[in-house]
């Protein structure tokens, strides 16, 4: 009966303004398999750096190919740019596959993980370097032969007729491997292998032989997270008939334990670049081999209980069923009706990119490894990790606080146990594993802390949230934030980035004074208000732009607004970034002239060139995310499309951000302009393509645009968000936008009304 209410009101028909779905468990998936438009190829290729394997939301094991390795430093000892496009270790353009990983970043800039390299031959393989430091027993394949779907990633490995059939659980990952022609069945176990490796990297690697079918161990390794621990449990289906070991580089002392010969049946190894090989005797033509892998951030114990939990009692097709039933499942919280079909692909792979981080970092039993390096339980929540802030705060965190409340909830707590864990008593800037790796500027978890305040997070502790962000926000040797509260705004002289991080932050600060207020916190609310006031500090009247400014006052005179380098801004320069002020827009339209002057400069933004030598030493900024000098593929510009709202241009908006829409996204494996960054620019295309969009997270506002799609149903917390349009969409304007049949007086709906579900309907003109 549900369904059919929300199919009528989806499709225009008359019904009722709110549905309570608390008791559904999903929407639509019984009626509707919405995977079969997910392409995990998107974003592969070029700048997208996401991966085609096998993982389920959220899930912390991401079980996917491996194409290239590139070390991050060259023979030099220099930084190698050819490691940038290997953020997951996975280039479309690649025919070789080196095996398969179980951990690894979404389209992020910078990277790490890459824990686990697994790879099956036919016979022992090769287990020395190749010249670059990685593993030389990879295979050749075809793209013909490739298929990835949610939870499910499948190839054939030319080298050894092997056929790759991989899928995962939220703490485990498993492989199915058909040695079609038969052969010596082996398995190459690579501890060496690293997303964004370099000489010092792995710190300690150690392997155990439990059984004829069981291994453990763990790897540490430093760099991005400088002390990051992975523990792992394998299960084979077929006993163990021999395996053997390489060290990959002679210990200066190996104790006793030179009395054994520790390279082969020996059932315990360790050293800092451990590679294994398994042997499982010969097998028939068509004859398969299975392993089940369970990963811990805590110890062995607890990856095997993981396995155990989640994997080793089911099937490898229950556990493929399974992960694409809860993929579809999480798909199905939003049912679009599309006006081409593309969109269709393009939008629910948006949707599975949104729910590929953060992860879940936790056993099933809720122990994790905590910033503190000790052990900690979950008490009431679900712990998660990867919080890449600077990116995420903008839409993806605006999302899932709007869409999933409760999984909101976990991130929030988790969070705030990263506050009381940390020694500095700091909320997450970057974080992931255990390990905070202080990634690019400001403290954005204070604008995911104000943003579910006013989307009305479950469980959130307004007395916790204000603590963490005020402890944040005072730490003196955090990235100069000294010299930040002595002159209100970062100076050139004494701080990198200085115009950027005075931007961000002010927005910060302004969201602290947010949570303040809430809390009745008049002093605190005044300080951070005032602290809010920086991007003032940075507007230059004489050049019209915000610039570098030194501690004695004056402005940097060297100063060029194109340039993206070394000009007080961090991925982008003083036309795009300068228009960061999300709390205050009014003012940049004040001092670009009033509204006219104002909607001039944002058009010229989109029209003009940006030449190549202006980005040259960006590496997350390229020409195939750029309209004009309005860098899509880069989080900080995301909120300019929906400025032109503020200067009385509504309809400059919905032009913008549908051709922004159509250009910078699409349903094949260049469908991403730039790194999807853990999920934000997927999350932007998801609120765009609705029609709406939190330009200032914490306000509790989301700007109005015109809807990609024809009709939409969302659910929203415990109520269902309709998007209805009226009227032909093909480059028509919105004549008028209402709330549950009442016209919306401004440009903006605010949460408190969706939150308590309803229909917005867009009446195009003609």
């Amino acid at each position: 009966m549900v369904l059919a209410i929300l199919l009528a009101s989806a499709m225009g028909c008359e019904g009722p303004k709110t549905i309570d779905v608390s008791t559904t468990s999903h929407l639509f998936s019984d009626t509707e398999d919405y995977t079969k438009w997910v392409n995990p190829m998107i974003g592969t290729a070029k700048m997208g750096h996401t991966y085609p394997g096998a993982t389920v939301p959220y899930g912390m094991v991401q079980l996917t190919p491996q194409t290239h390795f590139e070390p991050i430093v060259d023979a030099s000892g220099s930084y190698n740019p050819a490691t940038y496009p290997y953020c997951a270790g996975y280039q479309y353009d690649d025919s070789t596959i080196l095996g398969f990983v179980h951990t690894a970043f979404s389209g992020t800039g910078h990277s790490d993980l890459g824990d686990l390299l697994v790879m099956p031959t036919v016979g022992r393989p090769d287990l020395d370097s190749n010249d670059k430091g990685g593993p030389r027993f990879g295979s050749s394949f075809k793209h013909s032969q490739e298929r990835a779907t949610p939870g499910r990633y499948r190839v054939r490995l030319d080298r050894h007729a092997i056929d790759v059939d991989l899928t995962a659980t939220t703490r485990t990952g498993a492989h199915r491997y058909t040695f079609t022609e038969g052969g010596a069945a082996h398995i190459a176990l690579d501890l060496t292998y690293n997303i964004y490796h370099h000489p010092d990297k792995n710190v300690w690697t150690f392997v155990r032989v439990e059984n004829d079918s069981t291994v453990v161990g763990y790897r540490q390794t430093s760099g991005w997270g400088r002390t990051r621990l992975v523990h792992f449990a394998m299960r084979f289906d077929h006993a163990i008939a021999d395996y053997g070991y390489e060290k990959g580089q002679e210990l200066a002392y190996n104790g006793f334990y030179r009395r054994f010969d520790e390279e082969r049946g020996f059932p315990e190894m360790a050293g800092r670049d451990l590679r294994a090989w398994f042997d499982f005797g010969t097998f028939e033509a068509e004859e398969t081999l299975e392993i089940r892998v369970g990963l811990s951030g805590v110890s062995t114990a607890g990856a095997l209980a993981n396995l155990q939990a989640e994997s080793v009692s089911k099937s490898f097709e229950q556990l493929q069923r399974e992960a694409h039933d809860v993929w579809n499942d999480a798909l199905s919280t939003v049912h679009i009706e599309s006006v081409e079909l593309k969109d269709d692909t393009t939008f629910y792979t948006s949707l599975y990119h949104s729910m590929l981080s953060p992860v879940v970092y936790e056993d099933v039993n809720g122990q994790y490894r905590g910033l503190d390096q000790n052990i900690h339980t979950s008490e009431g929540f679900t712990n998660y990790t990867v919080f890449s802030l600077w990116d995420t705060y903008r839409a993806l965190h605006p999302w899932i606080n709007l869409t999933q409340p409760d999984r909101a909830s976990d991130m929030v707590s988790s969070m705030l146990a990263h506050a009381d864990e940390s020694v500095h008593g700091m909320l997450p800037i970057w974080s992931h594993h255990a390990n905070e790796n202080w990634c690019m500027i400001g403290y954005h978890a204070v604008s995911v802390l104000a943003d579910a305040l006013v989307t009305k997070v479950p469980n959130f502790s307004l007395e916790r949230a204000l603590d963490a962000a005020i402890r944040t926000a005072e730490v003196p040797y955090f990235d100069g934030l000294s010299s930040y509260i002595d002159h209100g705004y970062f100076p050139d002289d004494l701080s990198h980035s200085s115009v950027s991080k005075t931007l961000e932050l002010a927005y910060d600060d302004w969201c602290i004074a947010q949570l303040a207020a809430a809390a009745g916190d008049v002093s605190m609310q005044k300080v951070f208000e005032e602290r809010a006031n920086g991007y003032q500090r940075v507007w230059d009247k004489t050049s019209g732009y915000m610039r570098p400014r030194l501690s004695d006052g004056s402005f940097r005179a060297e100063f060029d607004p194109l340039d993206t380098h070394g000009q007080g801004f961090i991925e982008g320069n003083a036309w795009n970034y300068g228009l960061y002020v999300p709390h205050a827009i009014d003012s940049l339209i004040a001092w670009h002239g009033g509204n006219a002057a104002f909607i001039a400069h944002l058009d010229s933004l989109f029209t003009m060139r940006l030449d190549d030598v202006y980005f040259a030493h960006t590496e997350d900024i390229s020409r195939d995310g750029i309209i004009g000098n309005y860098v899509h593929g880069n989080e900080p510009g995301h909120h300019i499309a929906y400025l032109y709202n503020y200067a009385g241009a509504p309809e400059k908006t919905q032009a913008r951000v549908r051709m922004i829409c159509e250009s910078m996204y699409g349903p094949d494996v260049n469908g991403l302009c730039g790194n999807d960054d853990a999920g934000q620019m997927s999350a932007w295309f998801l609120f765009s393509s609705l029609g709406f969009y939190p330009v200032a997270p914490g306000s509790g506002w989301y700007d109005l645009g015109a809807p990609l799609v024809r009709s939409a149903v969302i659910k929203v917390g415990d109520q269902i968000l309709q998007i209805e349009t009226e009227g032909a969409m093909d480059g028509a304007l919105v004549e008028r936008i209402l709330w549950n049949g009442e016209v919306i007086q401004g440009l903006r709906i605010h949460a408190d009304q969706l939150l308590q579900g309803g229909t917005l309907r867009f009446e195009f003109k003609g």
